[in-house]
């Protein structure tokens, strides 16, 4: 089964966060990276870091916010006011607030039970299908979390959570729609996070199938930057993964050597640094 953060079952390199990590829609928490110092300088306005945390489709907005339904952000309000009946928006609303902040605090299921409710109150509103989806996905529940997520993108037109469509379609042992999720994002486009992330995932599932090539031609950087994002890092591993089982244990090396150097803490390092010294010996 996939692990904590759902993705990864034959390993991505994901650390396991404390609740509320990747995949919390318009959420903001920091995750440690190493270079604690580097990381606060990074994160103040108008750095690379804080510019990304702030527009990326997951974290703006902040749902996770403090007090009643009136402190949900003006856009969030406003959309959802948009597609609700006015006589149940104030239910709605209130049912939005707790569950962003059960999500945010770890509490998957509780999160995915209130919004449940929310959406029979309001069916077409995105931010509720959007995070029931990723709600369920936490939670294991990955036919919901398909079904939720494919609702948002259709109804969104937002590709930003694809990743996370291929990675549910592969714990349901769905290897033919991964494929074709894979070759319909590479039709419709994405962020350049959201392209790095399904990078993650196919990656990892060609792994799985025993392709380490396809996963390599998938995943292989085009440089190590200096200032790397955390899906950078995750696709590295995946790369050095490839990279080990083609038998190129320098380019793996150098790529562990480069996610270490950002997040000493890097979950999987230990499993990669293993490998490489194992096939070295061969």
């Amino acid at each position: 089964m996939p692990d904590h953060q759902g993705r990864g079952r034959s390993g991505d390199g994901r650390r396991k966060p404390p609740p509320g990590g990747r995949g919390r829609p318009n959420a903001p928490r920091g995750g440690g990276r190493g270079r604690r110092d580097q990381n606060r300088r990074r994160d103040e306005p108008g750095t690379k870091r804080h510019d990304r945390i702030e527009d990326h489709p997951e974290r703006r907005g902040a749902l996770h916010v403090e007090g009643g339904a009136e402190n949900l952000p003006k856009w969030l309000r406003d959309e959802i006011a948009r597609v609700t009946r006015k006589d149940r928006l104030t239910p709605t609303f209130n049912l939005l607030n707790t569950a962003a902040d059960a999500f945010a605090d770890g509490r998957y299921r509780f999160a995915r039970d209130k919004l449940v409710e929310a959406k029979e109150l309001s069916p077409r509103a995105t931010a509720i299908r959007e995070l029931l989806g990723l709600s369920a996905y936490r939670a294991g529940l990955w036919q919901e979390a398909l079904r939720e997520l494919r609702t948002f993108r259709r109804l969104a037109g937002d590709t930003t959570h694809m990743a996370v469509e291929m990675d549910a379609l592969r714990a349901l042992g769905k290897p033919d729609e991964v494929h074709k999720t894979w070759h319909e994002l590479q039709r419709l486009g994405s962020s350049p996070a959201g392209i790095k992330e399904a990078r993650v995932v196919y990656g990892a599932f060609l792994l799985d199938q025993g392709d380490p090539r396809a996963a390599w031609s998938i995943t292989e950087p085009k440089r190590i930057t200096k200032d790397p994002f955390e899906e950078d890092l995750r696709q590295w591993y995946v790369a050095a993964r490839a990279a080990v089982e083609l038998g190129d244990t320098k380019t793996a090396r150098k790529l562990m050597d480069a996610i270490e150097g950002e997040d000493a803490a890097f979950a999987g390092l230990d499993q990669l640094g293993s490998a490489i010294n194992s096939r070295e010996a061969n």
